[in-house]
């Protein structure tokens, strides 16, 4: 009998243009949380409580450093963004990105995740990275990747 395994990979990729026109990119491999794997199996197995789509993205400038039982980021920053969803049939990858524009989400960022409501809702995934200074003019995407094998 052969012995099948579900994983799944999380990484993060960030890209920070400067008002002056400089790039800068940080990329991280991040955690699947536990309400995360818990919000995967009620979309899957559960018809009469099936949750919102997780598509929310969120930056934030806590620095606690990223664990299997978070649940929120240590400090957004700013508000969430409706996510750019990706997936062609067949490939096991999935992809949300989204673009906080100047004047949104400004300051010292430590941390990002994925929420599946605009505001509290459940965590999917939680990354934390060395911190990225997003200025009043700046423009930051963000992008999450997650890889089914």
């Amino acid at each position: 009998m052969e012995n099948l395994n579900v994983k799944m990979h999380g990484a993060f990729t960030m890209t920070l243009v400067k008002e002056n026109g400089e790039v800068e990119t940080t990329h991280k491999d991040n955690i699947i949380v536990n309400t995360g794997f818990d919000l995967i199996a009620k979309a899957v197995f559960n018809a009469a409580d099936r949750p919102l789509a997780a598509n929310q993205i969120a930056v934030g400038s806590g620095s606690v450093a990223a664990a299997v039982g978070n649940t929120t980021l240590g400090s957004q920053v700013g508000p969430r963004g409706t996510a750019t969803y990706t997936y062609t049939p067949g490939s096991k990858i999935v992809t949300l990105s989204y673009e906080f524009g100047p004047g949104v989400s400004t300051g010292a960022l430590t941390e990002a995740g994925i929420f599946n409501a605009t505001t509290g809702g459940t965590m999917l995934d939680r990354v934390v990275f060395p911190v990225v200074n997003k200025g009043a003019n700046d423009t930051l995407t963000t992008t999450f990747t997650l890889t089914m094998s």
